[in-house]
């Protein structure tokens, strides 16, 4: 008897989304118990991410979706900011304790028990606004629905367009939005239309840029982790430049990350000692201050090169050019 070829199926638009929104919805709900219970920290950073990959493949697919009114962007991301804020106290002592308290003198590690006892405080003050949110209405409905939905999804038309065939449309817009993005050009100056990083600042002149421009580097840093995130839902559906360049944006999120958190760290030292930080700490406000320095210097050669004109143009081809 002869058998009949079967086509294989073409992977659609409606395909990938249902498939990463339940990945991520998973993901976040396998955390939340533990998140309650106040376990682990690497529970609540999981949990964080979850939602915050929920929240992109929500918002990105959104226009292929007919989704309940509760799955909305807003009400996501709502309840990722407060587990944000829990993530980010944790971070906080985290970095305290294993980077800096060990390279500090006697006197200053006693000091410093005095920022370790106003975290925990803190702490508690919104560990309880972390768990009232994940008991709240706004919390159970967006799960309800969800859950419903991925049960009996329902589709716009576009959802039935193959994957490979609005992919470039889908990447582009928010690969644009991080290659025109005014944080890519803190600390350049243009030379007969070419734009040139500054290579030769002192520390000092670095953190003046900090001081003033530190709100578009850190918004360059949130730019270029939706892009990643976006990205990373369809690695399989390219080749190795594509990962390539994953890994590199996963490199100048960490980077800018690592500054923006010093940043947040700083500021939040002298809230606790207020103008004595640098009398009772400073070995530490030192030890900060060189680590930016040195996180800056590591920024400056994948700045350079996503502000060539080659770099640019390969990435788009990298796009529109699906495996």
């Amino acid at each position: 008897m002869m058998k009949l070829a079967t086509e294989p199926k073409v992977e659609t638009l409606g395909d990938y989304a249902y498939e990463a929104i339940q990945k991520h919805f998973k993901k976040t709900l396998k955390w939340e118990k533990s998140v309650k219970k106040d376990e682990d920290p690497e529970a609540l950073h999981q949990m964080r991410v979850g939602m915050r990959r929920l929240r992109t493949a929500i918002s990105r697919f959104d226009i292929a979706l007919n989704l309940p009114k509760p799955v909305s962007d807003k009400n996501i991301g709502k309840i990722a900011r407060r587990l944000g804020n829990l993530r980010d106290l944790d971070v906080l002592k985290e970095t305290l304790e294993t980077t800096y308290q060990p390279n500090l003198p006697d006197k200053e590690k006693k000091n410093l028990q005095k920022a370790f006892d106003a975290l925990a405080k803190q702490r508690e003050t919104v560990l309880e606004k972390t768990i009232e949110t994940l008991k709240d209405e706004s919390y159970k409905s967006l799960k309800h629905t969800l859950e419903e939905w991925l049960e009996k999804p329902s589709y716009q038309t576009l959802a039935s367009l193959p994957i490979k065939q609005v992919l470039p449309d889908l990447l582009l817009p928010e690969v644009s939005a991080f290659l025109l993005h005014p944080g890519l050009l803190v600390g350049t100056h243009v030379v007969d239309s070419e734009v040139k990083v500054i290579t030769d600042w002192k520390a000092d002149k670095i953190e003046q840029q900090l001081a003033t421009k530190g709100e578009t580097i850190h918004n360059l840093r949130k730019q270029a982790k939706r892009v990643r995130y976006q990205m990373e839902l369809f690695t399989e559906l390219y080749g190795e430049s594509y990962a390539t360049y994953i890994t590199e944006i996963k490199s100048i999120q960490d980077i800018l990350g690592n500054i923006q958190d010093s940043v947040v760290m700083g500021e939040w030292l002298v809230e606790v000692f207020k103008s004595q930080l640098n009398e009772q700490l400073p070995t530490l406000a030192k030890l900060v201050a060189e680590n930016r320095y040195q996180w800056w210097q590591q920024w400056q050669p994948l700045q350079q090169q996503y502000l060539t004109a080659e770099n640019r143009h390969n990435v788009h081809l990298t796009i529109l050019q699906p495996a």
